[in-house]
């Protein structure tokens, strides 16, 4: 038994806005949108329509461990060094009793990124679908909006050290590591496509 053929969809371009009714794509090819050129919508395959999104998040939930375990950063001061995670970052500030900015790190460097991580993985290997999968992707659109609070945050951990001309900070490999794991969670963000995701409800 052969399976439905999936109808023409509805599509918006997401560089110029152009919305479009987009017919099944064959194998090894991509819609382009008439206007701008940029990638509507791509051929499924076997691998299913999220199978890259999901194969880079899974990528930087691996690397999220090394990420939280391996100093960021080392800072000497006085003849004296220290190293710190990200995990004890937080827990430092904390046990200090600053704990609106311990929270803060908590939050926007671990808390949210791993949500943002498996909700990706989840979307993108099928695990969640239909209105369930709807909702999963609008809060991992919510949790978008708050990236840019790690500048805030660097902003806020900067001034709260008071570095300035008697401390040497550098980078520990945790940095790296993080650093991996931003770009894996953007690409990851950025290959998931929401129309393939609902493509297989139209039909």
């Amino acid at each position: 038994m052969t399976s439905a053929p999936i109808n023409p969809i509805l599509a918006g371009c997401r560089r110029c806005g152009l919305v479009q009714r987009v017919a099944p794509v064959p194998e090894r090819h991509r819609a382009l949108c008439p206007r701008c050129g940029a990638v509507v919508r791509e051929a499924l395959g076997d691998r299913g329509p999220g199978a890259g999104a999901a194969a880079l998040a899974l990528a930087a939930l691996i690397l999220f461990v090394p990420a939280l375990l391996l100093p960021v950063m080392r800072l000497e001061k006085f003849g004296h060094v220290r190293t710190a995670t990200i995990w004890t970052g937080a827990r430092d500030l904390v046990a200090d009793g600053q704990v609106a900015i311990g929270l803060l790190v908590f939050v926007c460097s671990i808390l949210i990124p791993i949500a943002k991580l498996v909700a990706t993985l989840a979307l993108g290997a099928g695990l969640v679908t239909g209105r369930a999968g709807m909702l999963t992707h609008a809060g991992l659109e919510w949790l978008g909006r708050w990236g840019m609070l790690d500048v805030l945050l660097v902003a806020v951990l900067v001034a709260t050290v008071k570095l300035g001309d008697y401390a040497d900070v550098s980078a520990g490999p945790g940095a790296g590591a993080f650093a991996a794991v931003v770009v894996l969670s953007l690409l990851a963000s950025a290959r998931l496509d929401p129309h393939a995701l609902w493509a297989g409800e139209t039909a």
